[in-house]
């Protein structure tokens, strides 16, 4: 039976699902609309990046600019720097052979001039100006983990690329014209793989085609290698090879010889 007495059922609101949607579907727009509107890590660091070559356009104007112009489109006496790349001029400046003591020398090796902070400034307005080779990260030019075959190789890749000029071991050696290249013993593995990549002063470029930056890494391995070895035999004389030892075998040797041949001849 149907009780007739009973109160009748009222329908299912839909208001309060209706309230759910709308909230859902507000915070899920001002979500979107903060995604879009926010800064994001990259915009941050092309802001960074934007005031670093501020920076160095800065510091280029005061240091080098009156020799590579305000652009650094170059003079009659200091080439561009369009498309040289940061390397260059870390390696350069962080070497300390620019700027240059003496204009129309060789650059020397010395103390820099610049904190490492100003270098990167104005490497990275360098690199704004017409790209070209980056600074190495550290995993590029690290001697880590150097087996036998590494050695083997990077003496046989230095030996063919670049014992002509810096003498088999890497204490350099004179060229042409009264130059020279340098001797490499206290040379930073960064700033080998940075000279191999951008070839300052009278050293070739090795790009890719030449040298792989495996080979670049073996060659700075046998580098590091050989600056560490002992020498078993006495005085190493430098290790620039045959020269230096003949020249002691005649003056000491030789010399102590007739030295010692007069001695006894004069004996009564």
């Amino acid at each position: 039976m149907t009780d007739t007495n009973a109160a009748p059922r009222r329908p299912i609101s839909r208001r309060p699902i209706s309230a759910y949607l709308v909230i859902v579907i507000a915070l899920g727009t001002i979500g979107f609309l903060y995604a879009a509107v926010a800064p994001s890590g990259r915009a941050a660091t092309s802001s960074s990046q934007e005031d670093l070559v501020v920076k160095g356009n800065q510091l280029f104007l005061q240091g080098c600019s009156s020799c590579h112009g305000l652009q650094g489109q170059g003079s009659e006496v200091a080439p561009s720097l369009i498309g040289v790349g940061a390397a260059a001029v870390d390696f350069q400046v962080g070497t300390g052979r620019m700027p240059l003591a003496e204009r129309g020398a060789q650059p020397l090796e010395k103390t820099p001039r610049y904190t490492q902070a100003d270098i990167d400034a104005m490497a990275a307005f360098v690199q704004s100006l017409g790209g070209g080779p980056l600074v190495p990260r550290p995993e590029e030019y690290a001697a880590s983990g150097t087996t036998p075959e590494d050695l083997a190789e990077g003496g046989e890749l230095f030996r063919t690329n670049c014992a002509s000029c810096h003498n088999f071991v890497g204490k350099g050696g004179a060229l042409t014209h009264g130059k020279y290249a340098p001797d490499l013993t206290d040379t930073t593995p960064k700033h080998v793989y940075e000279a191999m990549s951008t070839g300052p002063a009278n050293m070739p470029i090795f790009g890719e085609r030449t040298l792989n930056d495996e080979e670049k890494q073996r060659i700075i391995k046998y580098l590091v290698h050989i600056r560490n070895m002992p020498d078993p035999g006495g005085n190493s004389l430098g290790r620039i090879g045959p020269v230096s030892e003949g020249l002691v075998g005649w003056l000491v040797g030789i010399g102590l010889l007739v030295v010692a041949t007069v001695w006894i001849g004069a004996r009564p």
